[in-house]
């Protein structure tokens, strides 16, 4: 992944950014660490100078100085609009719905957007355990919007997860709408090949390519026969604005 896609980019700085674009203007947004920090980060100092905030150790309306290191670093008190604990946030205003958007990743994602973050194999004999939900089963159940941003290669996209972790649309859009969870659910992964979204039913389709990425790379790098939308687009090129901020001030050191 981190191999440039492009001489003038590197795969991360593609999906974050893509990521950041996906983001309007006074969207409250959870948070987590990685590449969705960054990419809210990069929101918030280009075209969403209003975009709030939430990490979940707390922090409400964060303007971090520097990139945190995780959900608990201090640089993200400074300047917040509200320091609360960890029941408030999931219960006042996660469930409430006050949350547009929750960034999600996860080892595995399947067809229908459930991702595993919990054990590669069986649960009782895993291959490899993995650090589990933290926030992101209530995200994924309760966000009004769900991002998910994993590099594109066929072992993390699996027909089927071995363990749902956080809930897509289950094994379809009636059978998420039947649990009674507010949420919309997983509306596009972004990947470092072009962007997913769900069908009527809820399956993930390919809707848009990257610059100089092909069908043929994502029906190589996916563990179903994905379908492909009757207009497939491409997303727009990555202005140099956009990648000098993140080099330079957000990411010198390139997570």
């Amino acid at each position: 992944m981190d191999q440039p896609t492009s001489p003038q980019y590197t795969a991360s700085e593609l999906m974050c950014v893509n990521a950041a674009r996906l983001l309007r203007d006074g969207d409250v947004v959870f948070v987590g660490v990685g590449l969705p920090n960054l990419a809210c980060n990069l929101a918030r100092r280009t075209h969403a100078p209003n975009l709030q905030m939430i990490y979940e150790a707390g922090v409400i309306g964060a303007r971090p100085s520097k990139l945190p290191l995780s959900i608990g670093d201090p640089t993200l008190v400074t300047g917040a609009s509200s320091v609360c604990g960890m029941y408030d946030i999931f219960t006042l205003y996660l469930q409430r719905g006050n949350v547009d958007v929750g960034f999600l990743g996860g080892a595995q994602i399947d067809r229908f957007g459930n991702i595993n973050a919990t054990v590669i194999g069986d649960y009782n004999k895993p291959k490899v355990r993995l650090p589990g939900s933290g926030g992101s089963q209530e995200m994924g159940g309760w966000a009004n919007r769900n991002y998910i941003i994993t590099p594109h290669q066929k072992r993390r996209f699996p027909e089927k997860v071995d363990y749902i972790t956080s809930a897509g649309f289950l094994g379809g859009r009636k059978q998420r709408e039947a649990t009674g969870v507010r949420g919309g659910g997983p509306l596009v992964v972004v990947t470092n090949l072009g962007l997913l979204e769900p069908d009527e039913n809820g399956e993930l389709m390919l809707t848009a390519l990257h610059p100089g990425c092909t069908v043929e790379q994502v029906k190589d790098n996916t563990g179903w026969d994905i379908k492909i939308a009757d207009t497939l687009k491409e997303t727009v090129q990555l202005e140099s604005s956009e990648l000098t901020l993140l080099r330079e001030e957000l990411d010198p050191e390139g997570i």
